[in-house]
């Protein structure tokens, strides 16, 4: 991607220059980001999605005096309400795990990196349907695909929410700016930034996020997989010098600065942090798995299935949780498919055979396919 050429998807800015003014600092709309967009996906796609096990969906609904309710998924046929009733959502995570076309229009922001780019919710309501005024702690991406939906949106100081909902809803809602979007409309919101969108008439919105993990749960996973590594010789705690105690349930010293240079040990080991790092962020999402095929016995051009996730470093390549140390012309080879989810052909035949052996590996593990 040239992300220093104009896109009308983000209103004539460059990614470069939507990097530099809006993400993480200011909301942006955008007046028919998608001119003539017509959604991939029909309301009925979209219900059978929401019956499957493997997907996660919510079902959220506002009555009369103003309560609200979630279920959450699979809905069967008739779990859903009429779509003559108003004031209802279905919320679809995930979509892009699903269906190609959805895939597709959410490779359309990768000039975010895909350590970021998380996935594709769509959100379908009735007339009036919404899910409250909120705040999201990651980047969003709002974009209408059918019918009109209103939104509210303002830099929320005031973070208190209703008590005793399912819901995360603000208490004082303070909206500065108002519109209305239709169909290939769409509004950028930064972390944090407050906002609320309510259908006018049945309408589908499709909500691009973001990975935002918190310090101390990506800690604590890197920590983990530190610790699964395996170690030449273990090296056991000695204590030839301990003398007898009186305080038995003190625990010694010398075993917690032990412990210590044990994690720092970990820690300081040549790439193991971003070894750690890069399987976390490439490991596949929970629910989701892979057919195993047949490769063919000459390999085509190659293609990364739309489950994958596929990301480099200075030093190692990772793909759905796995890592190798890569370098020279396979890894360029490599670091290619994962920019570009892609190979052709010719690339593909002139990659050394150590390199087609791993990729023919891949396709029967249906993490990728070779196509003609």
């Amino acid at each position: 991607m040239n992300v220093n050429r104009p896109l009308a998807l983000l209103g004539g800015l460059s990614p470069a220059r939507f990097m530099e003014r809006h993400w993480q600092r200011k909301p942006l709309l955008v007046r028919q980001a998608l001119p003539g967009f017509t959604a991939p996906l029909s309301r009925s796609e979209l219900f059978n999605l929401a019956g499957r096990e493997e997907v996660e969906s919510r079902l959220i609904a506002r009555d009369a005096r103003g309560g609200w309710s979630m279920k959450r998924g699979p809905f069967g046929e008739r779990a859903l309400p009429p779509v003559k009733r108003a004031g209802w959502t279905l919320l679809v995570q995930g979509v892009d795990l699903h269906d190609d076309g959805i895939h597709g229009l959410l490779n359309q922001f990768r000039f975010v990196p895909d350590a970021r780019l998380d996935d594709l919710m769509i959100s379908y309501a009735t007339d009036t349907g919404g899910v409250g005024p909120h705040f999201d702690s990651y980047d969003v991406f709002l974009l209408q695909a059918h019918g009109r939906r209103r939104w509210r949106i303002g830099r929320q100081r005031d973070l208190t929410l209703q008590e005793g909902l399912p819901l995360k809803v603000l208490s004082h809602f303070e909206p500065e700016y108002e519109w209305v979007l239709e169909p290939g409309d769409m509004l950028y919101l930064p972390p944090r930034y407050a906002h609320d969108g309510v259908a006018e008439g049945e309408c589908m919105t499709y909500s691009v996020g973001f990975r935002a993990p918190s310090r101390d749960e990506l800690a604590a996973d890197l920590l983990s997989r530190l610790s699964d590594e395996p170690a030449d010789e273990p090296v056991l705690y000695r204590d030839a010098g301990q003398p007898a105690v009186a305080a038995p349930g003190r625990i010694p010293a010398a075993l917690a600065d032990f412990a210590r240079q044990a994690m720092l040990r970990a820690l300081d080991a040549p790439g193991a942090v971003e070894r750690a790092l890069g399987e976390h962020l490439t490991e596949p999402k929970e629910g989701v798995w892979f057919e195993p095929a047949e490769a063919p016995r000459q390999l085509d051009a190659i293609e990364l299935d739309r489950r994958t996730r596929m990301m480099y470093d200075g030093r190692h390549l990772f793909i759905n949780g796995e890592s190798y140390r890569a370098g020279g012309a396979d890894a360029r080879l490599m670091r290619q498919l994962a920019d570009a989810r892609r190979l052709d052909a010719q690339a593909v035949h002139a990659a050394s055979a150590d390199a087609q052996a791993l990729l023919r590996d891949w396709c029967e593990a249906g993490w990728a396919r070779s196509t003609l």
